[in-house]
């Protein structure tokens, strides 16, 4: 087995080409694809030093043997005297990591991402091609940021991260962009399923407010209204300039398979694969996150309507990879385990999805306290059922504290795990 990795500090004066640094504060707060990386030229260095960083992690042992014979003694990183919830982080076995630990970089990104996308939308109907650089940007950073790692985690976010408008489309981005990636697409196939999925949405902003979510009382004007946002999207698109592939997912992303959908009503065959995998995806984000929190469903029921009541719908196979993807139990599923305990399902690793991570309720440990359980380390345990929240005790219910809005966010399945 691999030894874990060991991170000091260095100044950054002081490095040198071949060390393996590791930068914080974000992966939009840097220009580099990766937080993680090996410094490969003097030009790295040069701009490590104009991000006005004093020090930055790095790993010795994985430095090459030039740069770690050059490199001045690293001071080491100084660990304050905790609280018994930090000394219990540290001394967990491997199966369990605090909630905090591996979740903040993921609502940090996730927020910054929400961020950018509200740029986009603010700038959409004055400045297009501000809009469509500013979306560029936000969808290569996606993308760089999936490649190179086979398997990812799919993680359940706080609620709080991100106006609705701006969380639904980073959600649809996210989930269609690993889509995306589980079926191989090319860079540019990617690059324009991230554009399009971020901008699905954005003729919304041509209509009023009331009329931006389809309602079952809505009558024949008022339904007519609503349809037109797609319309108000191809605007922006022809404005915003946008590629061949984007324009089409915001023309089709409400499309269905089996010609229900509008404004066209097209069928399988007349439809990208890019606007189809955004029509699922939009479908399943809809459904978790209604403009009215009272008629949510939780994922797991959200995945069993798309397969059950709603699979004509869709594209069979592009249904079929994204239940495969997203799993049973989706993350923010509240779960009964075999040993009779309720969890929510707070991580989900693409290849083992049915062996998530879970948040446990323990009464004898403080909600803030709790430790994420990786099923997939724990023989012998796994998941009887899931569960409506409203099912669950009182108690249980305010320790789980089921999110009544779900944000995903997600990262290689390697780097999820806070050291032991």
């Amino acid at each position: 087995m691999k030894p874990a990795q060991t991170h000091e500090t260095i100044e950054v004066a002081a490095l040198t080409v071949g060390m393996l640094i590791h930068l914080d504060g974000g992966w939009m707060s840097h220009p580099f694809p990766r937080s993680s990386f090996k410094i490969s030229s003097a030009d790295q260095i040069a701009t490590l030093r104009s991000l006005g960083l004093e020090r930055v992690r790095w790993s010795p042992e994985e430095a090459e043997p030039s740069a770690t014979k050059e490199a001045p003694a690293a001071a080491p990183l100084v660990e304050r005297r905790g609280s018994v919830a930090d000394r219990r982080r540290r001394l967990a076995p491997a199966s369990e990591s605090a909630p905090s630990q591996l979740l903040t970089a993921s609502e940090r990104q996730f927020g910054e991402a929400a961020k950018a996308s509200k740029k986009v939308f603010d700038r959409v109907v004055e400045h297009p091609a501000e809009a469509r650089a500013a979306a560029q940007a936000l969808t290569r950073q996606l993308v760089d940021k999936m490649a190179g790692t086979e398997d990812m985690c799919i993680q359940l976010l706080s609620e709080g991260t991100g106006d609705r408008v701006c969380a639904h489309a980073v959600n649809v981005s996210v989930i269609s962009l690993l889509m995306g990636r589980s079926f191989g697409l090319g860079e540019t196939d990617m690059l324009d399923l991230g554009m399009g999925s971020l901008l699905h949405d954005v003729g919304k902003a041509e209509i009023p407010e009331r009329y931006r979510h389809r309602e079952d009382h809505f009558n024949m004007a008022e339904r007519r209204l609503y349809e037109n946002h797609v319309a108000a999207g191809m605007g922006h698109a022809q404005r915003m300039e946008l590629s061949t592939g984007a324009s089409l997912i915001l023309e089709q992303h409400h499309e269905y398979s089996d010609g229900s959908g509008f404004p066209q009503g097209l069928s399988t065959d007349r439809t990208s694969t890019l606007a189809r995998i955004v029509s699922l995806v939009n479908a399943y984000d809809n459904l978790c996150n209604p403009a009215n929190p009272g008629k949510a469903v939780t994922p797991h029921e959200a995945v069993a309507h798309l397969f059950t009541q709603n699979h004509k719908q869709f594209d069979t196979a592009i249904l079929g990879a994204f239940i495969k993807m997203m799993g049973v139990y989706p993350a923010g599923s509240v779960v009964q385990l075999t040993d009779d305990r309720y969890a929510l399902v707070v991580g989900v690793i693409s290849s083992r999805t049915l062996r998530p991570r879970v948040l446990v309720h323990d009464p004898r440990v403080p909600r803030d306290e709790a430790a994420i359980l990786d099923l997939q380390t724990v023989s012998g345990l796994g998941i009887r059922r899931s569960l409506k929240p409203s099912s669950l005790p009182e108690a249980v219910l305010s320790y789980l504290s089921p999110r009544t809005r779900l944000n995903y966010f997600f990262e290689p399945a390697g780097e999820t795990r806070s050291p032991a």
